[in-house]
């Protein structure tokens, strides 16, 4: 018989393969870790929501995360990077691109403060961003070459 403490243990995981399978964390989703853990989904939700890395929103194929943190932002860059990205892809902080590649979010630290301005694209950090390398970015991302 599992124990409270070992669902507890095993929980980040399975949200983790569940995001993994689906690109976000959808109800069903949500329903079916609790089931599979006998939690509840109230109790797997509110641990999901916690972590930023958990998307209970679907998002685009690209997830770019900019950092806003005391390094990126006394920089110049983290606002920069933050207009530019927005004006370029034409979505908002927290919004996908109306063609499902891009969300945009802003986050408070990618531990790269020895390197900034960071950004992070899904699970890969880009660090002394400039403007340009964004460009060639998102070049690459639209080709499917990165």
């Amino acid at each position: 018989m599992i124990t409270n403490q070992e669902r507890k243990s095993q929980l980040l995981s399975a949200l983790y393969i569940a995001q993994e399978e689906h690109g976000w964390l959808s109800p069903e989703a949500i329903r079916r870790v609790s089931d599979r853990l006998g939690m509840t989904p109230g109790k797997v939700l509110s641990s999901a929501s916690f972590y930023s890395m958990m998307q209970l929103q679907p998002r685009g194929v690209y997830l770019i995360q900019v950092c806003e943190g005391l390094s990126c932002y006394l920089l110049g860059g983290a606002d920069t990077l933050i207009e530019y990205l927005c004006k370029k892809l034409e979505i908002k902080p927290g919004e996908t691109s109306s063609d499902g590649m891009f969300t945009l979010e802003v986050v408070q630290c990618l531990a790269a403060c020895g390197s900034a301005p960071a950004l992070r694209v899904n699970d890969r950090l880009f660090e002394n961003i400039t403007l340009e390398e964004i460009d060639d970015l998102i070049e690459r991302m639209r080709s499917g070459d990165l």
